[in-house]
């Protein structure tokens, strides 16, 4: 068995390759092509810290299985108070066919990699095709892959950063003016939510907050708008307005229908309706929907998915055993 960190994940999948893998994996799931049971959440006592479960089989092309494993997830918020991560997680990896664990991968980086690749897939799919400017909400390693992913897939020029202070999306920005995928693009700290979203043409959300960080109202149309951070019935980034005004689309509508509080609440409200949920981003990667005109603002509404685990991680696995990388271990 192969123990895989951080730093061999990506040597091994590269964003562009994360966001490929990712692309099959929900027109898989899309199709039928994976069991994948909503996960279970645990909050802990007198706590706003959540542990999950998140495990999954996801077929091959041809029949049989081309992926098993599961995914164990600690997410603290107030982590962030003490400068650790919010997100701590594993991923196991286990052969198809004889049921053995065949790699341990470090599963924070495995989250921020695979939500940033699907924010990179459904940019690539919904967003316009000249979109240039970003505003990203979020300063932490989930803002990170976000930022990445949408530079893969669209010539970014200025990204505008909303943090929780100022220090933080002043630090932000370096960091990023310093990535080779950003490409000379201006990268500004932003003081005010309702400003950094006038004009940008990709909005993403990736933050812990429980409301809205923006007014729904400011975003101008045409814009596409990803929201990753909030995954429990409790708690949205982005209002009712907006999802009123936008076409949804999600990565699973029954994940969607069970945790999705930006949509539940807008529906609690009698703003939107799961029916009028356009589609699920793989219906939209096998060109069965997707945008409808320039002026429509599109929303893609994720709560993160068992499948793009395993695509990412399995990917991971076999590229590890082909050029032996990692740290092999017996369990005997």
């Amino acid at each position: 068995m192969l123990l895989l960190g951080a730093a061999d994940l990506r040597a091994l999948v590269p964003m562009a390759d994360a966001i490929a893998a990712v692309r099959e994996a929900f027109v898989a799931l899309s199709a039928g092509g994976a069991a994948v049971p909503v996960r279970a959440a645990v909050t802990l006592p007198d706590s706003d810290a959540v542990f999950l479960a998140m495990p999954g089989a996801l077929a091959a092309r041809g029949g049989g299985a081309a992926a098993l494993g599961a995914k164990l997830v600690s997410v603290v918020p107030a982590n962030a108070a003490v400068g650790r991560p919010v997100v701590d997680a594993l991923m196991v990896i286990f052969d198809p066919g004889s049921g053995q664990p065949v790699a341990v991968i470090e599963g924070a980086s495995l989250t921020s990699l695979r939500t940033g690749a699907a924010s990179g897939l459904a940019t690539d799919l919904l967003a316009l095709p000249e979109a240039s400017i970003v505003a990203l909400f979020g300063a932490g390693v989930q803002a990170r892959t976000q930022l990445e992913a949408i530079c893969t897939v669209r010539a970014v020029t200025q990204v505008r950063v909303v943090a929780r202070s100022r220090e933080r999306a002043e630090a932000f920005a370096a960091w990023a003016r310093e990535q080779w995928w950003i490409r000379g693009a201006t990268v500004v700290a932003a003081t005010d939510p309702e400003t950094a979203v006038r004009g940008a043409e990709v909005v993403v959300t990736a933050t812990t907050s429980a409301t809205p960080v923006f007014p729904g109202r400011a975003v101008a149309p045409g814009t596409h708008v990803n929201a990753v951070g909030a995954f429990q019935p409790h708690t949205r980034e982005v209002d009712a307005d907006l999802v009123a005004r936008a076409a949804v689309f999600v990565d699973s509508r029954e994940a969607a229908h069970a945790e999705a509080g930006d949509l539940l609440m807008a529906a609690g409200e009698g703003r939107f309706r799961f029916e009028d949920v356009r589609a699920e981003i793989g219906e939209v990667a096998a060109g069965r929907a997707g945008r409808r005109s320039r002026e429509e603002i599109t929303l893609f509404k994720s709560v993160g998915h068992a499948v793009q685990d395993l695509a990412v991680a399995a990917l991971a696995a076999r590229r590890a055993a082909a050029r032996e990388r990692g740290v092999r271990v017996t369990l005997d």
